[in-house]
């Protein structure tokens, strides 16, 4: 069992449009909606591979509901905890060449009773599970510290812990030693604050964050593919796509498969880079399946160039 928590969850609405063009009225081609947030995300895609899990999510008023409903409905187990402020919404514009502009709301501040009632039902929750995920942006007035005070609560209760968060709270967080980060490039290099540029800044970033105290880094490259650093050593991965769809939870897919198939090693690293392609060829934020994974496509490098520059 995985279970993940999604302290500032969404409904995202994806719209696909032929051309965004600023200050124009411009005609949809589609739209949907779809539940969000990066443990919502991870928990869809373990559901969908048939991987159990349990959602962990903040609810308030009727996007909470709706969330819920979502969620629910794709047949995942939630526990949502009442929250007085109301669910947040984000916008997805999706242009047929792989562009994607976002507008994400900030959500709502979450009270000291709401935090500890979240943390109280994640502790009771994760009681023999194999892993507790925390994942995503923190709502206003949060503690920076969230992430790393519930992560040296499940370490002592045994419980493996992946974090995936940006800024303050990524790094509190890996000062209290989870088992797992997942950062994308733009979190790794705010985290080490200097530039990655290249593959091997990549690797230099992630061997920085574990000397801080993370067990692992999985980093995601997204077209790039990702960095795996452990105390293993140093494994590298790419898995093209020819025709990107959207890249919206294309990192959670990579850290779900990367869960799934046991968080350990290039096979690991291979798994969770399948899920990541699968989820960028799909519309909008779904999560792909067992039909939709194409493990043929991934490649783990041998001998990595590591001064290959990544894609802007």
């Amino acid at each position: 069992m995985i279970v993940t928590l999604t302290l500032n969850p969404s409904l995202d609405r994806t719209i696909d449009v032929d051309r965004l063009v600023k200050g124009t009225m411009t005609r949809t081609r589609s739209a949907r909606i779809d539940p969000g947030g990066k443990g919502v995300n991870v928990s869809r895609a373990l559901l969908a591979n048939r991987v159990p899990t349990v959602a962990v999510v903040t609810s308030g008023g009727a996007d909470g509901e709706q969330l819920v409903r979502l969620l629910e409905g794709d047949g995942i187990a939630v526990h949502a905890v009442p929250v007085a402020g109301r669910t947040r919404s984000n916008v997805t514009i999706v242009e047929p060449d792989g562009v994607v502009t976002k507008l994400n709301e900030p959500g709502e501040p979450l009270s000291r009773d709401e935090l500890g009632a979240v943390a109280d039902v994640v502790l009771d929750e994760a009681e023999g599970a194999s892993w507790a995920v925390t994942c995503g942006s923190l709502p206003p007035g949060v503690p920076a510290d969230i992430y790393a005070r519930l992560c040296e609560f499940f370490t002592s209760a045994g419980v493996r812990v992946a974090v995936d968060a940006s800024g303050p709270a990524l790094l509190a967080a890996v000062g209290a030693g989870p088992h797992l980060v997942k950062p994308n490039r733009e979190e790794l290099a705010e985290a080490v604050g200097r530039p990655v540029a290249s593959v091997g800044d990549a690797v230099e970033a992630a061997r920085e964050l574990r000397e801080r105290g993370a067990g692992t880094v999985l980093a995601s490259l997204g077209a790039d593919g990702a960095v795996l650093v452990d105390k293993d050593g140093v494994t590298i991965g790419t898995a093209p796509v020819a025709a990107p769809r959207s890249t919206v939870g294309a990192g959670d897919a990579l850290l779900a498969g990367f869960l799934a198939a046991g968080a350990d090693g290039a096979p690991a690293l291979a798994e969770g880079l399948a899920w990541g392609a699968a989820a960028v060829r799909l519309p909008a934020s779904r999560m792909p399946g067992p039909d939709d994974i194409r493990r043929d496509i991934v490649r783990i490098d041998a001998r990595p160039d590591l001064g290959r520059s990544l894609i802007a």
